[in-house]
Parts: C-alpha cells; structure tokens; sequence
C-alpha cells in the first residue's frame, strides 16, 4: 500500500500544528480490518484469497507497516488505531459475531497478533495508541461490558503506547482491569461523554481519576473526552458550542489533577 489518502490527510492536519501541539493520524486498527473479513458473510469471499487466517493477518500487517512508514516520513509522530474489535469481545456472547463454532480466545489471540505484527518495527520516536471504541454513531453504541476479559490479552500483551478507554458510564465496569497495563504504557481515561451534551460533575471525575489510580500510577493516567463527537458524517447531539464546553472541562480538570 502506497500514496496512502490518509498520508494526503495527515499532510492537511500538519501545517496546523504549533510548539504547544502534535497532530495526530487516527486509522482503523489492523484487528478491525482482520475483523471484518472473517466474520461469517464475508469468510467465503475472504478464503477466495487467503486459505489461512495466518495469511491473511501477514499481508494486514504488511500494508499496514507500508502506511505507518509512510505517515512517519511525512513527519507523523503520533498514530492512533481505532479499534471496536476489543468493545465486541467484552459483550457476552460476542463470539456468535463469528460463527457458531468460533473460539473467543483463538480470536483474541489474532486480533492481537495482527495488531502487533503491524506496530512491529515503528521508528522509536513514534507513538502508536489505540482507541477501544465501542461505538459511537449520533450518541449511541452498541458494546457493553468491563475490561476484564480482554484485559490480559489487549493491556498486558499489544504493543502500543497508550489506550484510549471509554469509561463514561457504568457499561465499562470499574477500574480494576488497569492493573494489567504493564511497563511505562499509559492510559487515557474517556471520563467525558462525547454521547450528551450534559456536563459532567468535576469533582466526581476527578474522584473517578484517583479511583484508577489504585491500579496504575497518576503518573500514567491521562484524561479524554469518551469519543470523538463525529465518529459519522451526521455528528453526535451536541452542538459546536456545546462540545468545546467538554474540552474546556477536560483541561480544566486536567490542570487541578496534574498541574499546568
């Protein structure tokens, strides 16, 4: 994969960026491109191609590697994976996604080697991340369910730098699962709905804040809005105004926390 569109994007994003600012490329993860083509309606066109899973996931992570290196030779030091892949693992019965005899932890198990087969080689000064997204169209979504069950597997085990976790309401389950992110990997925190107008109280997220900090130091703990607030050409409810009222919230809360 060559002359990617997305480095054309990126390219846009750039010249906007001051000493204070990075810009950053977000990209649908390797998992959610893998995802889609062995899900039962799609599997018999997919085995056209590719015989094997195993194949398949080679040749993901091999046009994914081309496109990272890409974006980096056009100065992008911040790439962001979108990936719903992980929201769909922690509903129950997720597995039925892909086909009555599916076995959740052989999937895990490739959703998590493409991911990191890609990522696999990044220059040192590049930043990967990953958004566990679990569905953001016009206010809505459509996963619910704690960490606890890919926990092992996505924070101890893929190699991105930091996760973007939606934890905006009680569908995410608590904080306990942070323990497993090992090493000097962070986290940031999506305390902030980007589903509702309806500003959050401070004073609980910060409490929210220090909770998670039972399980992963302070240090390492950043804040975020849940999601971005057009994950569609239609938008979430909220209007313009009303959405740079979040982002102050979160700056504002970002300071008292850890400071300017």
């Amino acid at each position: 994969m060559e002359n990617h569109p997305f480095v054309q994007h990126y390219k846009f994003v750039k010249v906007l960026e001051d000493d204070k600012t990075v810009a950053k490329q977000t990209i649908p993860a390797p998992a959610q491109f893998f995802q889609q083509m062995i899900v039962p309606s799609n599997i018999e066109k997919t085995r056209v191609f590719y015989p094997t899973n195993q194949e398949l996931i080679d040749d993901i992570a091999l046009a994914y590697r081309k496109v990272i290196n890409e974006l980096n030779n056009a100065g992008c030091r911040n790439i962001q994976f979108d990936d719903c892949t992980w929201g769909v693992c922690v509903a129950q019965g997720s597995v039925k996604r892909y086909g009555k005899d599916a076995d959740l932890n052989t999937i895990m198990e490739q959703l998590l080697l493409v991911n990191n087969l890609a990522i696999e080689g990044k220059p040192e000064d590049l930043s990967i991340n990953t958004h566990v997204c679990r569905g953001n169209y016009h206010s809505t979504f459509f996963s619910s369910g704690a960490y606890d069950s890919v926990a092992e597997f996505l924070f101890t085990r893929e190699n991105v730098d930091a996760y973007y976790l939606e934890y905006d309401d009680e569908r995410s389950g608590n904080f306990e699962p942070l323990k497993f992110v090992l090493g000097d990997k962070k986290v940031v925190l999506g305390l902030i709905t980007s589903k509702s107008p309806v500003l959050e109280d401070k004073e609980l997220v910060i409490r929210k804040i220090h909770e998670a900090a039972n399980f992963i130091p302070l240090d390492r703990i950043y804040l975020s809005p849940q999601c971005g607030f057009a994950s569609c050409e239609i938008g979430n409810k909220l209007t313009e105004g009303e959405q740079w009222k979040k982002l102050a919230l979160v700056k504002e809360i970002a300071e008292e926390v850890w400071g300017k």
